[in-house]
């Protein structure tokens, strides 16, 4: 599945200091209107919340995500996602990687409670039309629809 879609508004900007940084993208786009769009962030966090879902089980309704706490700082080395529309609220669907301070990285879903030391995003938001997610009945993940 796929289709074309429009270049539209390109958005660059910081957070603050000790916002959650999945709740402040995503306030940012419903804020501004951003319901089709690509992000991508850089900085430092003071602790994190990443998730990775466990795809054992998937066919037994076993669907859920694995919450990971790092409580520690670690770098942004690269923060990447999109946003579509889930119920008709623009979502935000992002991966992040993180290094602490011995140089280990470690990455997944950028979950809620990952708090912004100090953050750098773009937002490409794109006109045409919207990409919704629905749950897929094979993953149980909030795919897109075809």
């Amino acid at each position: 599945m796929f289709r074309p879609i429009n270049y539209g508004r390109l958005f660059m900007g910081r957070l603050e200091h000790g916002d959650d940084l999945y709740d402040a993208l995503t306030s940012f786009c419903q804020k501004n209107h951003i319901a089709l769009g690509w992000i991508e962030a850089i900085g430092a966090v003071q602790e994190a919340c990443i998730s990775f879902y466990e795809q054992e089980g998937y066919e037994d309704s076993k669907k859920r995500y694995k919450l990971i706490s790092l409580d520690q700082p670690l770098e942004i080395l690269n923060l990447t996602g999109n946003v579509s529309l889930r119920e008709g609220i623009a979502f935000v669907h992002a991966h992040i990687s993180l290094a602490d301070s011995e140089g280990r990285v470690y990455g997944g879903h950028l979950a809620q409670g990952t708090k912004v030391f100090a953050c750098e995003f773009v937002i490409h938001a794109f006109e045409g039309k919207k990409f919704e997610r629905e749950e897929d009945g094979l993953t149980g993940l909030p795919l897109w629809k075809p």
